[in-house]
């Protein structure tokens, strides 16, 4: 496959979540994220893109009629977010702090410093960064 050397090719995962808007209130105290893209329904639902240090995910509420669901209405998700950040030990500190449960704390394993948490709508992240980078 060829493209334009203007264009760059990425993935960014989209978390289906109940309470949109205050998902979005969430990733902005938990990691910093910034809105670069959002839309308000006039039901309430929210469908936004963040960005956290240019690392990029869509978010929105979930539904059912599109085949697209929480991990709350699930029982669980299928997905784990890796957010590979400078300092895990501080950014897996304040998600704790803005609501994430800690689910295993931060430690070093496998070559990484790495932590898990879930955050309040049902997503699970591993917080952490390679050893040697």
């Amino acid at each position: 496959m060829t493209t334009s050397s203007s264009f760059q090719c990425s993935i960014a995962p989209w978390l289906s979540v109940r309470q949109g808007a205050k998902a979005v209130e969430f990733y902005k105290a938990a990691f910093g994220a910034a809105e670069v893209f959002r839309i308000d329904a006039l039901d309430g639902a929210v469908v936004a893109r963040l960005s956290v240090e240019g690392a990029e995910f869509w978010l929105g509420d979930e539904s059912p009629q599109h085949h697209n669901f929480s991990p709350e209405s699930l029982g669980g998700g299928t997905v784990r977010m890796v957010l590979t950040v400078a300092h895990p030990d501080a950014v897996y500190k304040r998600a704790v702090n803005a609501g994430a449960t800690a689910v295993v704390p931060v430690s070093e394993m496998h070559g990484w410093r790495v932590g898990r948490i879930v955050d309040p709508f049902g997503h699970h992240w591993e917080i952490g960064r390679e050893l040697g980078a």
